[in-house]
């Protein structure tokens, strides 16, 4: 690859992280699980370089001590805090951006979804959602995570009339959102 590539990671305040396992895991173990598989993936990156996008100031300083790269965006909202990254990275000389999420605890690597000409769209497990995304950062794409934001990234992609490929990863495909995802980690 001759583009400059980055990762992309939207992390959410750790003590308000995975709050759909209240009651499966107390405040303190969600917070622990939230920065354990963020740092998974952090770890997957390599060697790209990696941009923490989050609106927190114990994410910040957790974030910087690992060696990566910081923004702020200017108002919440997880749709919001990845196009604002990825603008922030297009300033930056940045041509291609892997939106990874920070709940991949089997993520291994990330730099190979970056292998193709055009929109690369990994599904989770569930074909209904999009753990890791790689785009143009000059394309306009806008990003539409939530309840069957796979469908609707790639309504996007064809919007703006670009390639893109679905890449099937079992380990980028495995999120952990509910209880029922915690098996992952049993392994």
């Amino acid at each position: 690859m001759t583009e400059s590539v980055a990762v992309l990671i939207p992390v959410k305040g750790f003590g308000s992280a995975k709050e759909r396992l209240v009651g499966t895991l107390d405040d303190e173990a969600r917070a622990d699980l939230a920065r354990r598989m963020a740092e998974v993936v952090i770890d997957a990156a390599a060697p790209l370089p990696v941009t923490v996008t989050c609106d927190d100031n114990e994410v910040e300083t957790w974030a910087r001590s690992r060696g990566v790269n910081v923004v702020r965006p200017d108002r919440p909202g997880l749709n919001h805090a990845v196009e604002f990254g990825v603008a922030v990275l297009a300033e930056r000389g940045v041509d291609t951006v892997v939106v990874a999420h920070a709940d991949l605890p089997r993520a291994t690597r990330l730099d190979h979804c970056a292998a193709f000409d055009g929109i690369t769209l990994v599904p989770d497990r569930h074909h209904d959602g999009t753990p890791v995304a790689v785009v143009p950062t000059r394309a306009g794409f806008r990003f539409a995570y939530g309840p069957g934001s796979f469908a609707a990234h790639v309504a996007e992609a064809e919007r703006l009339g670009l390639p893109w490929r679905s890449l099937l990863d079992p380990d980028l495909a495995w999120d952990v959102d509910g209880p029922e995802d915690l098996v992952v980690l049993e392994d």
